[in-house]
């Protein structure tokens, strides 16, 4: 598994086109998909350092899909970081309690986007 790798999944296009080009521009390599099927999807084909998940998406939240990741042995290491506009203290709890690494808030600052990833994962 390269730490390298990251998983990105906004269904909000501008959004997951802004964290995918901050984060190759970083030197990540970086896949984007559109909603939480598809993570089940890129994490059944291919491994991840990290995967950049949206709390509210349609069909499979991004807490379902960090409840599979964590029940899903093979996935142990990957880690997990939930980017959403939800801010209140019982969302950022619910969060963390899930098995999230981190919790960042949008609207939020690229560069500090940046930080939190290489906090994670590495630099590249």
């Amino acid at each position: 598994m390269s730490p390298r790798k990251v998983l990105v999944a906004d269904d909000d296009d501008d959004i997951r086109q802004l964290v995918s080009f901050k984060l190759t521009q970083a030197g990540y390599e970086v896949t984007e998909v559109p909603d939480g099927s598809a993570v089940v999807d890129s994490l059944a084909a291919d491994t991840f350092g990290l995967a950049v998940l949206d709390v509210m998406m349609p069909g499979m939240s991004g807490l379902d899909v960090l409840r599979r990741i964590r029940t899903d042995e093979s996935l142990a290491d990957t880690k997990v970081l939930l980017l959403t506009a939800r801010s209140s203290d019982v969302d950022v709890d619910a969060g963390f309690s899930t098995g999230a690494d981190d919790y960042l808030v949008k609207p939020f600052s690229p560069r500090e986007l940046v930080h939190r990833v290489a906090a994670l994962v590495g630099r590249p």
